[in-house]
């Protein structure tokens, strides 16, 4: 049986390049980065001053001291909305986001909620784009940060954050973005973006899980979220994964030289498995917009009269990988939050796939999805009741109607 992996937005491999560049901080420089009275402390500074340098300069930061390591995105995230509120809750208490953020930013807005902070959840379109304009709408006078993604792991959608980044800007506000899922897919440069903070995660692109990065525009104030140690010029308690960070160091140079040839062939892939899928399967939506606004490597289609869960599990069968959402939210059996914001109504959203395609994968591969995934739709669909109404004429068909409205 084939092994096809279509699930990078979730997790990429660890490059091997990654893994080497990470070994001699397992064997060799394995200090404490914090001991600097003696040798093997100090070999250990000196290589995380370097590997923060290099994160430094891939991200177009203007300082090395405006990165933070931690210990995942998540993390991070929880870290700029967490921390940004709490050194400014003096001078307000009121947060803007949108509807389509990451569970990160989400339940860490919530848990301010609850703790007195109010929050504005922005709608976004069909398409899933916030425009800067219902941003700047939402200030208020006690509006003390904006956070908004730079592109959604679910439908790609790529947000104009460096207009809504004037428009923080221009009002004072810290702004911060998630680029989790935008690293490796897009260009990235904070400075020429305009952002406050940003956050990613090494596992997004080739690097090793457990390691990710805050950037923090010098001059931000921001309270602590870890305590207990003064790692990360006293900003974010622990000691730091001196291995780990090397990897992440690796993959993000990898993922910013290669760039544009991975982007080139990443869309290609991504092309040609939507144009397939539209060619083969009927009644079918696919969510987030067309073309250089959705991420290089992202395909989601919505498949009417029958359950994502079900095609993952034939899908499986045939040794192909896919999610139906976010890996974060993957025990909820609740429609992904993101589909249902753009519109998608609970019973087609139930039915989504996510296909995210790689910088490693084959024309061969997106041939044999090809192959094996209208077999799966016909198959389902067969044993469906919804399907059976449908073509007995007592179901009406959402897609159908989405293309008669065209």
């Amino acid at each position: 049986m084939k092994s096809v992996y279509l699930d990078n937005n979730a997790t990429t491999s660890v490059a091997p390049e990654a893994v080497e560049a990470m070994m001699p901080y397992l064997t060799d420089i394995w200090g404490n980065a914090s001991s600097v009275f003696y040798e093997t402390g100090q070999r250990a500074e000196e290589a995380l001053a370097a590997l923060r340098k290099s994160v430094a300069d891939n991200l177009g930061a203007a300082n090395p001291n405006e990165i933070y390591f931690t210990a995942s995105g998540c993390e991070a995230d929880n870290w700029a909305v967490k921390g940004i509120a709490y050194a400014n809750k003096r001078k307000g208490n009121h947060i803007i986001t949108t509807k389509i953020e990451h569970h990160a930013i989400l339940g860490a807005c919530e848990f301010l909620e609850k703790q007195g902070f109010e929050v504005t959840y922005l709608d976004v379109d069909k398409y899933g784009f916030v425009t800067p304009e219902a941003v700047e709408n939402a200030i208020k006078d006690n509006t003390i940060l904006i956070s908004i993604m730079t592109a959604n792991n679910e439908i790609g959608t790529i947000m104009p954050i460096k207009e809504i980044a004037k428009v923080a800007k221009a009002h004072k506000i810290p702004f911060h973005t998630d680029a989790v899922q935008a690293i490796g897919h897009i260009p990235i440069n904070v400075q020429e973006l305009g952002v406050d903070m940003l956050s990613l995660s090494a596992h997004k692109f080739h690097g090793p899980k457990g390691v990710g990065v805050l950037y923090v525009k010098n001059g931000i104030r921001i309270e602590n979220l870890i305590h207990g140690g003064g790692q990360e010029r006293g900003k974010r308690a622990a000691t730091e994964n001196l291995a780990g960070i090397a990897g992440l160091a690796k993959a993000l140079d990898m993922a910013v030289s290669n760039l544009d040839k991975n982007m080139a062939h990443m869309t290609k892939m991504r092309d040609m498995l939507i144009d397939g899928i539209r060619e083969r399967v009927d009644y079918i939506k696919l969510n987030g917009p067309e073309g250089e606004n959705r991420l290089c490597n992202n395909v989601n289609f919505s498949y009417e009269f029958i359950e994502g869960e079900s095609i993952l599990m034939r899908l499986n069968m045939k040794g192909i990988a896919a999610s139906s959402g976010s890996a974060c939210a993957s025990g909820s059996l609740d429609p992904s939050h993101v589909l249902l914001a753009i519109g998608v109504p609970h019973e087609i959203a139930h039915g989504s796939i996510r296909f995210s395609v790689g910088s490693d994968t084959t024309e061969e591969e997106i041939k044999y999805v090809l192959d094996e995934l209208p077999k799966i739709i016909t198959g389902l669909r067969m044993m469906s009741p919804m399907y059976e109404a449908f073509e007995d004429g007592k179901l009406e068909s959402f897609t159908a109607k989405l293309k008669e409205d065209k």
